[in-house]
C-alpha cells in the first residue's frame, strides 16, 4: 500500500483559494488502495483498477432492429409498391446458414441476425402481407435501413472503461455485454469517523440542558457511502484528551482515513487538534471559502486525518469540495470536476472579495420556461434544513461582490458532488 508522505498536507500562507487547495491536493496525494478482483455484480461504487477492453463486437453479428422484412434493396421497386415471397423467418437467437435468395424477403424479429446477403429491414407496421406467403413493401425506404451492424455498439479490442471510473449500473451493464464476468477494481476505501463534545448525543435518548443530537456522524456516513467507502462510525468522544488519545490511536493502520467534525479549533476544549499533532502531524487550512473555512488535514501513522468543520452545513460544503476530491485521489477513482450549469438568479445577495461561496437554492421554471435559482431564506451554516429543502449551491466566484435578480450565476446541482 502507498504511504502518505509525512509533508503531505504542509501548506503556509494566506487564506488559500478553493483552486489552490484542490491542486494541492492533487500534487500532494496518491492512490494508496490495493486491488482485488470480483464478480461484475459486485462492483457497483467500485473503483476500476485496470481499463476494460472489449474481447468482442457488440452486437456480434449484423442484426435487425425492428420487427419486419429483412430485404435486398435493389430488390425494391422505386415508383410503386414490391411484392416479394416470404422464403424466410429469422428470430432472434437464430442461426443463419443460408443466404437470403433474391427476389424474396425474410421474416425477421428485433435482435435476430440478418440473413447474408440482405441489406435493408422493413417495419412490419409499414407492410402488408399477402396470404399467407408473400408481403407488399411500400416505396420510400432508405438503404440500409433497420439494419444494426457488428460492432456498431462495441467493437472488439476497444477501451470500453478506463482505470479509475467509478463502477455505475449501465458500466455494468457494458462489462457484462462484453462477456466478461470478474475484473480487478479498487478495494474500498477503510474510514473511520466521530464527533466529539460532551453537549452530543445519539438520536433516540432523552436531552438534558445544553445537550443537543448529534448530526454530523449520519451526514458524513452517508456522504462516505455514496463514495463507496468501508465506513467504520467511532460514535461520539468526549471531550477528554485521554479518550480521544486512545481513539486515535487505535487508528493508526487500521484505517486509510480517519474524519472527525468538530475538535480542532482554538478553544479550551477542542483537544482533538493537539491529540493528533502528539500522534503525527496536523495542518490547518485556512480557506477563502464561506461557509466552511478551517478544515485540518493531517496523518497519524500512515493514517490520513481530516477535520472537518462542527456547524453541519459547513461539513457538507468542506466534504464535498474539498474531502470527496481527497477521497478519490487515495481511492484511485478519477478526480472529476464537478459539471455546474448557468442559470438566472432571483435573489440578491452581497458577499466579499477574494472568497468563494456556496449559496443554498432550489430551482423554479419561469413564465418563460427558464430555470431561476432561489435563495433559501436562512442563511447560518447551522440550518442543515436548508440544505434538505434546496436542490443545489449557486456558487459564487472571488471576483463577485453582488448578485441582483436576473443575474446569470453558476448552479451545481448536489448529486454532481455526491448529495
Amino acid at each position: 500500500m502507498a504511504q502518505l508522505s509525512d509533508d503531505c498536507f504542509a501548506h503556509g500562507g494566506k487564506l488559500m483559494t478553493t483552486a489552490e487547495a484542490l491542486a494541492l491536493l492533487e500534487e500532494k496525494l496518491q492512490c494508496i488502495t490495493e486491488t482485488e478482483t470480483i464478480s461484475v455484480v459486485e462492483t457497483l461504487s467500485r473503483v476500476l483498477a485496470e481499463d476494460i477492453i472489449s474481447p468482442c463486437n457488440v452486437p456480434p453479428h449484423d442484426n435487425s432492429a425492428v420487427d419486419g422484412y429483412a430485404v435486398y434493396f435493389d430488390d425494391l421497386g422505386t415508383t410503386s409498391e414490391t411484392i416479394l415471397q416470404i422464403s424466410d423467418r429469422i428470430t432472434a437467437g437464430s442461426h443463419v446458414r443460408e443466404k437470403l435468395r433474391k427476389g424474396t424477403a425474410a421474416r425477421i424479429f428485433t435482435g435476430a441476425p440478418m440473413p447474408f446477403g440482405a441489406d435493408t429491414v422493413l417495419m412490419q407496421e409499414d407492410c402488408k402481407l399477402k396470404g399467407t406467403d408473400e408481403v407488399s413493401i411500400p416505396v420510400g425506404i432508405k438503404s440500409g435501413s433497420n439494419r444494426r451492424f457488428a460492432g456498431e455498439d462495441v467493437e472488439k479490442g476497444a477501451v470500453i472503461l478506463h482505470a479509475g471510473r467509478t463502477v455505475r449500473p449501465q458500466d455494468m451493464g457494458l462489462i457484462s455485454a462484453v462477456g466478461i464476468s470478474t475484473i480487478k477494481v479498487r478495494k474500498p476505501l477503510r474510514v473511520a469517523f466521530f464527533s466529539t463534545g460532551d453537549e452530543l448525543r445519539n438520536p433516540g435518548t432523552p436531552l438534558e440542558s445544553g445537550q443537543v443530537y448529534d448530526s454530523n456522524r449520519y451526514t458524513i456516513n452517508g456522504l462516505l457511502n455514496n463514495l463507496g467507502c468501508h465506513v467504520t462510525d467511532l460514535g461520539i468522544l468526549p471531550d477528554t484528551p485521554d479518550l480521544i488519545h486512545k481513539a486515535l490511536e487505535r487508528t493508526i493502520d487500521q484505517y486509510d482515513l480517519v474524519l472527525t467534525s468538530g475538535g480542532v479549533s482554538v478553544g479550551e476544549e477542542d483537544h482533538v487538534k493537539q491529540v493528533v499533532e502528539s500522534l503525527g502531524s496536523l495542518h490547518a487550512w485556512r480557506l477563502a471559502i464561506k461557509p466552511g473555512r478551517p478544515i485540518a488535514l493531517g496523518q497519524i501513522g500512515s493514517t490520513a486525518f481530516v477535520g472537518l468543520p462542527g456547524n453541519p452545513v459547513a461539513v457538507i460544503v468542506t466534504f464535498s469540495n474539498f474531502v470527496r476530491p481527497l477521497i478519490n485521489l487515495l481511492s484511485g477513482a478519477e478526480n472529476t470536476t464537478p459539471k455546474t450549469f448557468p442559470v438566472v438568479a432571483a435573489f440578491s445577495h452581497k458577499k466579499k472579495k477574494d472568497r468563494k461561496e456556496w449559496v443554498r437554492v432550489h430551482l423554479k421554471e419561469n413564465l418563460e420556461g427558464h430555470w431561476e435559482a432561489h435563495k433559501y431564506p436562512k442563511e447560518g451554516a447551522g440550518i442543515l434544513s436548508s440544505v434538505c429543502h434546496s436542490d443545489g449551491f449557486a456558487v459564487l466566484s472571488e471576483e463577485l461582490l453582488s448578485i441582483q435578480p436576473g443575474d446569470l450565476i453558476s448552479y451545481l446541482p448536489f448529486n454532481e458532488v455526491a448529495l
